[in-house]
């Protein structure tokens, strides 16, 4: 199991994210099924992240109910809760605390969503100032740009693809910013699973 070691003792938040070689994590439309899942690469994620899994996909890759590891919340864009929405699934990470940003969304039916219509920055500052495990960003660009300056780690599974355009990892404007490589896992696929911290 993964364990952080990034701020120990503080709840930290994790963008953990596919991308292509070329920095995208979406097709222009939104859509991420272009990205493979190779058998051998699902199995090890399954292992070091079970909870960055659908709540309902568990018993396919053999994930235990709950699934133990550190988060205890994921933070989800609209764009990213909205394939969820059409496939009819209102909790799609049942086993965590969901908050979904959006300005546009009605208020959640399902009491495990919450829909945050407020700055997402100070909501994060907020969520970490109370106790709980570390903290998932799952997606997608426009809110990870948003929160940029609150991320305390980045996980990577980075796709051996270049497709030329799409949802970037990272929306915002220029304003570079030096990481620090904590490990990389490749993969015979040519997938590579990086880990970064946050400098400082």
């Amino acid at each position: 199991m993964v364990v952080s070691d990034i701020g120990v003792g503080l709840r930290t938040l994790v963008y953990y994210v596919n991308s292509t070689l070329d920095g995208f994590i979406a097709a222009p439309d939104g859509s991420f099924d272009f990205l493979p899942q190779e058998p051998e690469v699902l199995a090890h994620l399954a292992a070091e992240w079970p909870q960055t899994f659908p709540t309902f996909t568990h018993p396919q890759f053999g994930i235990a109910s709950p699934p133990t590891g550190r988060f205890d919340a994921v933070l989800m864009g609209r764009g990213t809760y909205e394939p969820a929405l059409k496939m009819g699934v209102t909790s799609p990470y049942a086993h965590l605390a969901q908050y979904v940003f959006s300005r546009t969304l009605p208020p959640s039916d399902d009491p495990q969503v919450q829909i945050v219509d407020r700055d997402p920055a100070a909501f994060v500052r907020d969520l970490k100032a109370r106790p709980g495990g570390d903290i998932w960003l799952c997606g997608g660009g426009q809110l990870a740009g948003q929160l940029l300056d609150q991320v305390d780690e980045l996980v990577v599974k980075l796709s051996p693809l270049v497709i030329g355009s799409g949802v970037p990892l990272v929306d915002r404007g220029f304003d570079p910013r030096r990481l620090t490589l904590r490990d990389a896992r490749p993969f015979d696929s040519g997938v590579v699973v990086l880990r970064y911290a946050a400098a400082g």
